[in-house]
């Protein structure tokens, strides 16, 4: 099943919070995942480059840590959601003033923004979609092992019951994960992907690109 890009909250098996993000793409699969001075960034393929004439909403900032909160996303939001948040703003509210004002984006598919977050310590994660028929900001359980998900596509709203096994430990792994373990390794067209993972002082980051074929 295709459900497009996928965000992700939850916590490993010893109960380290998470985020995931990952990108699934039929347009625009030459892309991947690079390290920024202050975030995860997706980009296109060295020698495809120039895609970004042909869709600007390809290349973003996906992962940023703000303080003791991960935030992944599909797109520009990512950025202000963490700003807001470094600045004192609460997550929710953070996530609900970028995703309402930045508003679903404008290509051929209308395609929704999708937020996921999740602060050291907090007791739930929070995730958030904006589409053309309105917007969901909501608390999602954090539970050892699991994790709550959502697309731009087919599950397209931050939900509870949406859930799966996460048997990853480490960033690197999860990274990995999002596209090829539990629930997601049945969803088509994985490209590449981002995860913070809760470590003692902080989170750790990691990319991960699908090889090439």
């Amino acid at each position: 099943m295709y459900v497009g890009r996928i965000v992700a909250v939850g916590r490993t098996p010893e109960g380290r919070s998470a985020v995931m993000y990952r990108v699934s793409s039929r347009s625009f699969p030459n892309r991947r995942t690079v390290q920024t001075p202050r975030a995860l960034a997706v980009v296109p393929r060295q020698g495809h480059e120039g895609d970004l004439s042909k869709n600007p909403y390809i290349a973003y900032n996906c992962l940023r840590l703000a303080g003791g909160v991960a935030v992944a996303t599909n797109g520009t939001q990512t950025d202000p959601i963490a700003e807001k948040v470094a600045s004192g703003t609460s997550v929710r509210d953070a996530m609900v003033q970028a995703l309402i004002t930045l508003d679903y984006e404008k290509d051929d598919y209308n395609t929704p923004r999708i937020a996921v977050a999740v602060a050291r310590g907090a007791d739930v994660g929070w995730g958030g979609i904006v589409r053309h028929d309105g917007l969901h900001v909501r608390a999602l359980p954090l539970d050892a092992g699991r994790c709550c998900y959502f697309a731009t596509y087919e599950i397209a709203d931050p939900r509870a019951e949406t859930a799966g096994a996460f048997e990853a430990a480490s960033a690197e792994e999860a990274a990995r994960w999002v596209v090829t373990g539990g629930p997601f390794a049945d969803l088509e067209k994985g490209v590449c992907s981002a995860a913070a993972v809760e470590t003692d002082d902080g989170f750790a980051t990691a990319g991960y690109t699908v090889p090439a074929e």
